[in-house]
């Protein structure tokens, strides 16, 4: 008797939709007008998302009062707003020396191992150990082109001797705060970064 009684319901909203045709009309019109403000919206919220990582800053306090893990995602956001839109942290347990990893626009790949300081320059230097272990796996294991190491704090003039010996790059508090602050992207401000692996608008 229920499946009589449904099959009779259908028959009536097709028969009354037959002679109302014009209902049909309408809400296929509805429903593309609401699929075109869906997509419409999909794209302004992109723009605006694209226009917040271009204009993203942080302050050295600011840095200063974060956890250790989050201080690595600030830096991963800080290389997509610099275009390098496939930044991801791995930092953790086993992360064998490399916290956020990146392609540049310029196809050159990224590794960067991240020192956060509680008390920013006030705490204990980056030392030789820190940069040693950013050296024996950043190249041979992860396959960096470049090798960086970020810190919201002071590095050891023996540590920063050995990133010159080593080619590695060296992001300490000066430097960490002007790359935070404007909208220089990081290889624009340090020296002796590998050429492009590909070409570019520029070329």
């Amino acid at each position: 008797m229920a499946l009589v009684a449904a099959i009779g319901l259908f028959v009536m909203v097709v028969n009354w939709l037959a002679a109302h045709w014009w209902v049909l009309v309408v809400a296929a019109v509805l429903a593309a007008l609401a699929g075109v403000g869906w997509v419409q919206l999909r794209r302004q919220r992109a723009r605006w998302e694209e226009v917040r990582a271009r204009g993203l800053r942080y302050g050295l306090p600011q840095l200063d009062a974060l956890h250790h893990a989050q201080f690595e995602h600030a830096v991963r956001e800080l290389m997509r707003r610099d275009g390098c839109s496939d930044a991801v942290r791995v930092g953790g347990s086993g992360d064998l020396g490399a916290d956020v990893m990146a392609m540049d626009p310029f196809g050159r790949r990224w590794v960067i191992q991240c020192k956060h300081r509680r008390n920013g320059d006030r705490g204990s230097a980056v030392g030789t150990p820190d940069l040693q272990v950013l050296n024996g796996t950043a190249r041979p294991v992860h396959h960096a082109n470049v090798a960086v190491i970020v810190t919201n704090g002071r590095v050891s003039k023996p540590a920063l001797a050995f990133a010159k010996q080593q080619r590695l790059h060296v992001v300490d508090r000066r430097l960490l705060g002007t790359w935070t602050a404007g909208s220089q992207p990081l290889w624009e401000l340090l020296q002796a970064v590998p050429p492009p692996r590909k070409p570019t608008a520029r070329s």
